[in-house]
């Protein structure tokens, strides 16, 4: 696990209670951004991205004792992010009426009517494709195309090989592709 300096900063200012608030709010600052993006990708919608993002927030702070520094501040936050995705997509699938093994179009619909989206045509059929993946690709598919991360930082996350996410990331690669193709 590596560590920049500016989270090496952060963590000494978190463990200690006169500087808790000072780290935690160069947290905010430094990953809200970033994790706004990464659950936007997620759920499509931006006013329940940032309902998610701000629960995100919450959490970490509630729970900011339980971090130890061993991971990195980013991992430990896109699993917070993560799971609030998760659980949120749940509520919404069961509201919807949505089995988990379906296509969630339902997030496609709500991202026709979500005044923020500004894309074309094209931006909303992939949009679908990635839509039509498993969950577990499509997560894997967000963090490594427009996350960027690396291999490894998506295994410490998720809790899976890195050889098993390279070949969820192919399939959701071939996926993606086989639909966008049907579409033109």
């Amino acid at each position: 696990m590596m560590r920049n300096r500016k989270e090496d900063e952060i963590v000494l200012l978190l463990r200690d209670p006169k500087t808790m608030r000072e780290g935690f709010s160069r947290i905010v600052n430094l990953y809200a951004e970033r994790l706004y993006w990464q659950i936007r990708k997620m759920v499509l919608n931006h006013d329940d991205a940032n309902d998610l993002l701000q629960n995100t927030f919450m959490k970490a702070w509630t729970n900011i004792d339980l971090f130890r520094g061993d991971a990195k501040i980013s991992t430990w936050l896109y699993k917070i992010a993560l799971n609030e995705c998760l659980t949120f997509l749940k509520k919404q699938r069961a509201i919807n009426q949505v089995s988990i093994d379906d296509t969630d179009l339902f997030l496609a619909n709500r991202l026709k009517d979500d005044a923020y989206f500004d894309g074309d045509e094209l931006q909303m059929n992939l949009q679908k494709a990635i839509l039509t993946l498993p969950e577990k690709q499509r997560i894997v598919f967000l963090m490594k195309y427009y996350e960027d991360l690396k291999y490894e930082e998506i295994s410490e996350i998720l809790g899976t090989s890195v050889g098993a996410l390279k070949a969820s990331y192919h399939h959701a690669v071939k996926r993606i592709e086989e639909y966008l193709m049907r579409k033109l």
